[in-house]
């Protein structure tokens, strides 16, 4: 991180990524039958690819490239998951494809943009660290705190709006499948809770109740949760 150039190849090698992985989810549509992106390992997979996108798209109004040494690794886990996850097509959602792919969608968007925040969060609290630590060489390394700290409102604002929309769509796509209006469980609760501590979250950031590093912790433990009620739930069912 230390070293600009490296951090450029490192950006312009996720920007390659992306394409390719763009490319490989424009070949599953040409499957028969089309694997559906209710399938866990499809829906890591797009949220991994999400995570990168919305990376590259933060880059255009702030300078973190810095965010690159969470993100990155993060997106090749996901992906890696998936490659080794994947299980054989399915028949799909006959008679609610419309809403479960919306939600599908939605609900991968916000978790990457969630992601985005999170790793942001993460390297908020480390160079705050580093500032009252007097470690100079990792804060120049870092991006500024100020640049993380808008990140962080951005991608969070982002990331809730889709996750809420997600989980409408999945209450849409319940109804419409099993004519119930919450489908109950562990992952179904687990993914509600974690969308009321967000909801919390983002009310008390929008009444400015709370400071930029509380802000920063609140991101990053709020998307672990998140990542163990999406994912990790979902591989134990």
């Amino acid at each position: 991180m230390r070293a600009r150039r490296w951090l450029e190849v490192g950006v312009a090698l996720l920007v390659l990524a992306a394409g390719l992985h763009g490319l490989a989810f424009f070949e599953l549509h040409r499957l028969e039958p089309t694997p559906a992106l209710t399938e866990l390992p499809l829906a890591v997979s797009l949220a991994a690819w999400l995570l990168v996108l919305s990376f590259l798209a933060l880059q255009l109004r702030l300078r973190t490239r810095g965010l690159a040494v969470l993100v990155a690794p993060a997106a090749f886990l996901g992906t890696v998951f998936a490659a080794f996850s994947a299980a054989a097509p399915g028949s799909g959602e006959a008679g609610s494809a419309l809403w479960s792919h919306l939600h599908v969608l939605l609900a991968s968007g916000g978790l990457a943009l969630l992601g985005v925040a999170g790793a942001a969060g993460a390297l908020y609290l480390i160079h705050h660290r580093a500032l009252k630590q007097h470690r100079v060489g990792v804060r120049s390394a870092l991006p500024s705190l100020e640049n993380l700290d808008r990140a962080n409102a951005l991608a969070s604002a982002l990331g809730f709006l889709l996750l809420s929309l997600g989980v409408v769509t999945g209450v849409l796509w319940v109804e419409t499948r099993e004519g119930r209006l919450w489908p109950g469980g562990l992952h179904a609760n687990a993914t509600l809770a974690v969308w009321a501590l967000y909801a919390a979250l983002t009310a008390r950031r929008l009444a400015a109740k709370q400071g930029a590093r509380q802000t920063a912790l609140g991101a990053t433990a709020g998307f672990a949760l998140l990542l163990v009620a999406v994912i990790g739930v979902g591989v134990l069912r």
